[in-house]
């Protein structure tokens, strides 16, 4: 990790507080704060890169350079930083703990230097996409240092041009000179891909692989980039302005850190946005005199001569040849496209007749363009003319190949474009051709070289008048490659992380997304659609692409006919249409029809492999809806058909899920067999079900089996378990994952008592739903907060946190946790001296637990109601009693020996009340010797001290 860059000469405001790091001083309200050499370092360490997550390992290197440290002297460190800075008085939140990570700094900055602050260099995920840069741009670096210069600056700039005159060549350069600027944070989002607006901001969440699970995508999309810091360019923004202005708003309002790179024919016109008008090229005056050396000296007559030698003409321009190349760019008035398309001529003509024919084709006003600005209509000219000096089988290919959007590989090209008049050999020379007259560009991924019609080019081969048999032919030729493209192609989509291994693929997907409107459009083929879109809906889950899915999948759907209902096609659709509907509008009953009509069509046909996932995928569906009876039937009922797959894949999710739902039912002893199976068979079929299922199993089954372990009475065993579970789920760039990671490990260290553990485990759960727009994790998180307030003593604020996160989980029809939640408000409404509501609640919730199945809570139900008959202004000795030997008796056929300790505890406490201490000595001491670790646990110190006083 680099060293701070934040500008020595800065002055860092935070809450009360102002940083001086040149001066070494830290001043509240303009006094002194004295720090310690070791606690300024750290505190200069994290301020410079805010919001961001700086590892134990550098902060110690940054700290102490050159020394060998443990890391409990980190520790000391940042309790005294935090206890100088306040840290958590009055609701301040200076400095968090990224369990297993390291620390954050999570107040907003200011700087006091706003180009010092640009300046900052921050750590951030290597997110860089760009295109290729030019070898050798001509003419261009004032305008690149400008708008460089601007945007760092400004934040936002729109390079605002005619068509073709070089905006994305800029855009490109600059962004590629600002890349160490963002530490590598730099995204390239390509609109002229898309066409319909609904669609940007779930394209460019998959290209930064975030998961959208709302209907507004623009949403989640401004809480991940909240906190982040980045440059994302916009490219290609004016066929779609309306809606990428809005956009762009949203995120650069509610982002402060990200920057705005834009490029359109017209400005975006929001609050902001600073508009750098590109100019052409320059080009020679129209005076007589112009020699050879002179016209070399302006960009535009550069441009020609280098891409009239690189199309093959040997050019030596004399004093004599002076007037001709400086009319030739003079007249295409400087356009940087216009100019490399004739430029590409001069090896066929001679650079005096490519001066002549540029002369006529200007002269020519051709009807819909006479009243087009000049730099539009030497453009339209070159590409008019650039066309007619094609061949016939060069038209024909050009014509073909703009039915692609975005970038194609030659093996598109080839298995699209060829025809019974236009073979490989045609093809493959064409496009040669194609690339020396600069009608085609070529960009590199990897290994693999793309093809792309620069956008001017493709939507003037669209204009060309076709044969509507021929279009039909070749728009059906286009969506049946790309379906057997996706069925070659589809276990790469499950192995894809980062913008850059995307990147081809999401041109896939425009692709896709064109032959789909075309399939199901009026002209279209519906029975190529259907396949099409049961090949994509695997796709677009595994590209995070939830509400394409959704449409897509509903749209062949309503196309099945007799031939194809009820068949694979259907079957795939129903699968995508399921799990999409779960993952954006909760486990519906929509959904639920969808994914049981899948498993019925894969068991008709046979296909194992099919049936299993969707019954899993009913399983998922009716745990988050709790409904854990129906789930554990699920569940066994995929542990069958995975007997039949020799898959190790197989085993690992069946036994994960069934391991989870006993775990809920109360059978610990057999949830702990499964679950530990599930781990020996485990980790190599991660990625892929995560991306089929929405989650990992393999992580889950961890998290599980701590809260198991803990049941059992192994606490010291359960925290070390969910805390490597948390750690591999960290490792894995998987947010819903990490989320229900941390779930787990909250409950855990609020059962055991770790309150600072918890504390920051709950920050981290926050921090993280809200960055990728998990609304139910995150209500989920701020119900641990209302636990965690009534555990240090604010029963009320406790209370009203919680009830409002159990509305939220309600709404979203997520209920794994309300049992849990049920007890805590329970517990915080006794405190708040509500008991006969206490009770109320408690009785609702047995009653719940007793229909849906999550029995493991109920001997914990019992002893918190028979708390309450304690708590009663009227007690009731004699209810509580029986609550208590009920908890008990369900805690031994349990094994679930953690609840069995509270009850214990409690029923022997009042025992002793009652004058019997003897007895309750006799109850709690067996219970209690059952323990063999966790004895430092808060339920296992009660106990003790409770037992010292009866003995």
């Amino acid at each position: 990790m680099a060293a701070p860059t934040t500008a020595n000469r800065e002055l860092i405001s935070f809450g009360p507080f102002n940083l001086a790091p040149r001066e070494r001083l830290l001043t509240k309200g303009g006094a002194p704060v004295q720090l310690g050499d070791r606690t300024l370092d750290l505190l200069i360490a994290l301020v410079s890169r805010p919001s961001e997550i700086v590892s134990k390992r550098d902060l110690l290197t940054l700290v102490w350079p050159g020394v060998t440290v443990e890391e409990g002297s980190l520790r000391l460190q940042i309790t005294k930083l935090r206890k100088v800075l306040g840290d958590g008085k009055g609701g301040a939140r200076y400095v968090a703990t990224v369990g297993g990570r390291g620390y954050t700094f999570v107040a907003p900055i200011k700087l006091s230097s706003e180009s010092s602050h640009l300046h900052t260099a921050v750590a951030r995920p290597n997110l860089h996409n760009l295109p290729t840069r030019l070898m050798r741009m001509v003419g261009r670096s004032d305008d690149t240092n400008a708008v460089s210069t601007q945007l760092v600056l400004t934040r936002f700039v729109t390079i605002v041009g005619s068509g073709g005159i070089g905006k994305t060549t800029v855009a490109v350069a600059v962004a590629h000179d600002l890349v160490e600027r963002f530490a590598g944070a730099v995204l390239f989002f390509d609109l002229g891909e898309l066409s319909d607006p609904a669609l940007i901001s779930t394209s460019l969440a998959s290209i930064l692989g975030l998961s959208v699970q709302s209907a507004d995508a623009a949403v989640s999309l401004t809480a991940y980039l909240r906190d982040k810091r980045m440059l994302l360019v916009l490219d290609t923004c004016e066929h779609l302005i309306d809606a990428v202005a809005e956009l762009a708003r949203r995120i650069f309002v509610a982002a402060p850190e990200v920057y705005i790179l834009a490029t359109s024919r017209e400005a975006l016109r929001i609050e902001g946005e600073n508009i750098y008008k590109l100019a052409s090229l320059a080009y020679p005056p129209d005076v007589s005199g112009l020699t050879s050396a002179t016209i070399q000296t302006f960009p535009a007559v550069q441009l020609f001569m280098e891409r009239a030698v690189a199309s093959g003409a040997r050019l030596d321009v004399t004093d004599a040849d002076a007037a001709v190349v400086a009319g030739i760019c003079r007249k295409l008035d400087g356009v940087a496209l216009a100019i490399e398309l004739a430029a590409g001529r001069v090896e066929a003509y001679g650079l005096q007749r490519t001066g002549e024919l540029v002369d006529q084709r200007l002269s020519m006003l051709w009807l819909g363009q006479r009243t087009a600005p000049p730099r539009q209509r030497a453009l339209h000219a070159m590409l008019d003319w650039s066309y007619e000096l094609l061949s016939e089988s060069e038209r024909a290919v050009l014509r073909r190949l703009a039915i692609f959007v975005g970038d194609f590989t030659i093996e598109g090209a080839l298995a699209i474009v060829t025809n019974a008049t236009v073979d490989r050999v045609v093809v493959l020379a064409a496009v040669d051709s194609l690339i020396a007259k600069s009608m085609l560009v070529t960009r590199s991924f990897g290994q693999t070289m793309r093809y792309r019609l620069l956008d001017t080019t493709r939507a003037y081969a669209l204009e060309i008048n076709v044969d509507d048999h021929e279009l039909a032919d070749l728009a059906a030729r286009h969506a049946t490659y790309y379906q057997h493209w996706l069925d070659q192609t589809g276990a790469e989509w499950l192995t894809l992380s980062t913008a850059t291994e995307r990147a081809p693929y999401l041109a896939g997907v425009a692709n896709i997304r064109a032959a789909l409107e075309w399939c199901f459009g009026l002209s279209g083929n519906t029975e190529i659609g259907v396949r099409l879109a049961a090949a994509a809906a695997p796709a677009f889950l595994g590209m995070s692409l939830l509400t394409e899915c959704h449409r897509w999948s509903e749209r062949a759907i309503a196309s099945l006919d007799e031939s194809t209902r009820a068949g694979p096609e259907e079957m795939r659709l129903q699968a995508g249409l399921g799990l999409s509907l779960m993952f954006t509008g909760g486990p519906s009953e929509a959904a639920r029809a969808a994914m049981n009509r899948g498993a019925s069509i894969a068991e008709q046909c046979g296909d194992v492999a099919n049936r299993l996932q969707l019954l899993c995928q009913l399983h998922m569906f009716h745990h988050r809806r709790g409904d854990y009876k129906i789930a554990l039937h699920y569940a066994r009922g995929s542990a069958a058909v995975a007997e039949t797959i020799a898959s190790t894949a197989a085993v690992a999710l069946v036994r994960s899920q069934i391991g989870i739902s006993l775990n809920y039912m109360g059978d610990l002893g057999a949830a702990r067999v499964e679950l530990e199976a599930c781990l020996q068979h485990g980790s190599g079929s991660r990625r892929t079900s995560t991306i089929l299922h929405g989650f990992d199993h393999y992580i889950i089954a961890g998290g599980y089996l701590a809260r198991n372990l803990w049941l059992q009475g192994h606490p010291a065993q359960a925290t070390e378990r969910v805390r490597l579970t948390v750690k591999d789920a960290a490792c894995m760039d998987h947010p819903i994952t990490l989320s229900i990671a941390l779930i787990w490990a909250v409950s855990i260290f609020l059962w055991i008592g770790d309150l600072p553990s918890a504390e920051e485990h709950i920050d981290w759960s926050i921090s993280h739903a809200r960055s990728y727009s998990l609304a139910p994790y995150l209500a989920a998180a701020h119900g641990f907060e209302g636990e965690l307030a009534i555990r240090r003593g604010d029963p009320a604020g406790g209370v009203e946190t919680l009830r409002d996160s159990m509305e939220k989980l309600h709404a979203a029809r997520y209920e794994l946790l309300m049992t849990a939640f049920d007890i805590s408000f329970v517990q915080g409404l006794a405190a708040s001296g509500r008991s006969a509501e206490a009770l109320a609640v408690a009785e609702d919730s047995i009653r719940r637990v007793e229909t849906r199945g999550d029995f493991s809570y109920m001997p914990e139900l019992l002893r918190v109601k028979g708390s309450l008959f304690l708590s009663k202004p009227e007690i009731s000795v004699e209810d509580a009693k029986t609550c208590f030997e009920r908890s008990l008796d369900l805690s031994r056929l349990q094994g679930a020996r953690a609840w069995a300790l509270r009850t214990a505890t409690e029923l022997a406490a009042l025992w002793a009340d009652l004058g019997r201490p003897e007895r309750g000595l006799a109850l709690l001491q067996p219970v209690y010797e059952q323990f063999i670790e966790g004895f430092d646990t808060a339920d296992l110190k009660a106990a003790a001290r409770l037992l010292a006083r009866l003995a």
